[in-house]
Formats: C-alpha cells, structure tokens, sequence
C-alpha cells in the first residue's frame, strides 16, 4: 500500500518586532510557532482553530499568515468538505499576543463546492484581500445545461476593520484554472493585485491579472504571460509576484514552452513579457519571488535525482542580471520554499520532512 505523502504545506512572516511566525497543520489543527532567532528554533505551539476541523496543507493549499496593522495575528485556509474537491474558506484573528477568535467562513455563499487555494493580503491601507478558486458558476452552468464552461472562477472577499469582518465577495473572473495557488501583492499605488493560471481560449493556460478595486465598477483582467500551453489539466503550479516602487511587476510561474515544462521569470508589463528567462534546470519546481528595495530574491526547489536542493537567486539590477545560490538539501519530502523580506533583508523559509522549518537569510 502506497504510504500517504506528509501535508508539509506552511507559511511563514515577520512580525514587525522581527519575530518569525510559521502556521502549520497538525492532525486537525492550524498550529502557529514563533521564532525569535529567525528559524534556528521554535517556541511552544499556539492552536489557531481551538475545535478540530479537516486542515488543506499541500504546496498550493496551505494555511496562510498575515498582520493587521495593529499587530493582530491573521490567518487563513482552506477546509475541506465531505463532498470531493470542495471546501470552505476559513479564517482566524488574534490580537497581538493574545489568543485567536473562533474561526469564520469567509465567503458568504455556502454551497457544498469548491471553494479552495486561497491567498490573503495585507496592503498599507489595512485592507485584508482573501481570493480563492470558486466553481460556483461551473455548477450554475451544469445545472442550465451548459457544457461549455471551462475551468473554475476567482473570487476575492475584502476586510476594512483589520479582519474582524469581511464585505461580501465578489467575482474577479471566470475561467480560471482550478488547482494552481493565486498570488496577491500590492501595487505602487496600494492596490491589491491578483496573478492566476487562466484558461484562455481556445485552451490555453497562461496568467491573467487584475487590479482588484475597491469600488462596485466591473473587475477587468488582461493577459499577462504568452507562452501559449494548451493543456486540459491542471499543474499544480501556481505564480508569484511582487512590485516595485517604481511599478515594475516582476513575476515567477511555470509553464511550458515549446514543448518543454520550465518555471520562468519576467517583469509583466502592459500586455507583454520583459526579461523573459528560465529559473534552474529541467526540475526546477515552485518558485516564488520577494524583494526588499533594490534587490530581487527567487527561490525554488530542485530534485538532481538523489536529493531535492534549494537554490536562490539574487538580482541587485531590477532583475536583469541574477546571481545562484545553493542554500540546502533534504532527501526527504519537502514543502514548497517561501522567499521573505524584512525591511531591506531578504530571508527564505523551508520546511522539511527531515529537518523541519528552517529559515536561510540570503
């Protein structure tokens, strides 16, 4: 019988005295650590969700952590329901040193479906921007008897009181892919971005991006990656994205090109690729991107047929010339790496089955 892979899926985030916080499952748990010697140890576990529930915690669907401008504690996941694929969007608050709400369901539609991958931001005004995958309009459609509904949906739902409560979500797209993470970052101007896998036509499976607004006007999305993968499936392997001060949008995903799988770089600009070039080798896996003023970190993960190693890559030149680094290497299972700035230091988060939640300053 085929031994069940470990949910190593966790986050990790600097508070702003410098302390590292990681969110973790364990059994039917989220379960937050605390780090003051950034990742060489961990403090006592703190419960995030008090009553026990089903925990998503594989790479893409992982709980996830944030702070509220006033310190409180943020967290979010996914929870899976009896029926397949579906799942609610949940989420948690503590104040600063204090103890975690009971947990709330996001979004207000509460059909047995798929509400799954969600992502959260915290932009400088104090918004807190929940999206996730959604497929209620792929039921809707079933059930009126369309067949010709592709994919799933984004949804996104925003806080303005730090997370003590959220407005009722709203569609960003249809057609989304149906298993790849989301990123979120911020904008030069404080708005709230979103970077997906989307099902172009006529099945094509490149990134589309939105500006999700803070007003009732119509969400609008363009294209941002031309790669031109027809795949009916989905990857599992979703985008990353942050942005400048100066509004350039540098961005890590995979997909295939000419008939090759590689994870990618380059800065996403009106309708077209700038610096377009692979990351690692042939088996580079789930990148994911941070940077802290001038300099630009990408971190991913890579099997070299005995060991799985993780590798960096910094760019002190807005990402037109980078530099590798080798950071480590399990031989066991590995959760996908997380990048992590910190005033103007950059810092990766790694968690292994061998090793454990390690934290890497670059």
């Amino acid at each position: 019988m085929r031994a069940e892979r470990p949910q190593l899926g966790s986050s990790a985030a600097f508070s702003s005295d410098g302390v590292l916080h990681a969110v973790v499952k364990e059994g039917e748990h989220v379960v937050l650590y605390r780090s003051a010697d950034a990742g060489a140890s961990w403090g006592s576990a703190q419960l995030v969700n008090s009553v026990p529930e089903p925990i998503s915690a594989d790479g893409e669907n992982r709980p996830k952590i944030a702070f509220a401008g006033d310190g409180a504690v943020l967290v979010s996941w996914t929870r899976p329901l009896a029926k397949r694929f579906s799942g609610e969007i949940r989420f948690a608050r503590a104040a600063a040193g204090g103890a975690f709400s009971p947990p709330i369901t996001v979004h207000q539609d509460r059909s047995e479906i798929t509400h799954r991958f969600d992502s959260m931001l915290v932009t400088r005004s104090g918004q807190v921007v929940i999206a996730w995958i959604d497929k209620r309009d792929l039921v809707e459609a079933r059930a009126a008897g369309r067949e010709d509904y592709k994919g799933a949906a984004i949804y996104a739902a925003v806080s303005h009181d730090g997370g003590r409560s959220f407005e009722p979500e709203r569609k960003v797209a249809d057609h989304s892919c149906e298993c790849c993470r989301i990123a979120l970052a911020e904008d030069e101007h404080g708005r709230p971005l979103a970077l997906w896998r989307h099902v172009f036509e006529p099945n094509e499976r490149d990134h589309a991006l939105a500006v999700l607004g803070n007003d009732d006007s119509p969400l609008r999305f363009e294209r941002a990656t031309f790669d031109r993968w027809r795949i009916d499936a989905c990857p599992h392997h979703g985008p990353s994205l942050v942005v400048a001060a100066d509004g350039t949008r540098h961005a890590v995903w995979f997909n295939e090109r000419e008939g090759e799988g590689r994870v990618f770089y380059g800065r996403l600009a009106d309708g077209r690729v700038e610096g377009q070039r692979t990351v690692g080798g042939q088996r580079a896996a789930h990148a994911d991107i941070a940077l802290a003023d001038a300099r630009i970190a990408v971190v991913w993960k890579e099997f070299d047929g005995e060991r799985t190693r993780l590798l960096a890559e910094l760019s002190d030149d807005g990402g037109h010339s980078f530099h590798t680094q080798v950071l480590a290497s399990t031989a066991g299972a590995s959760d996908q790496p997380r990048v992590l700035s910190q005033g103007d230091a950059l810092f990766v988060f790694w968690r292994t089955a061998d090793e454990g939640m390690k934290g890497y300053a670059l």
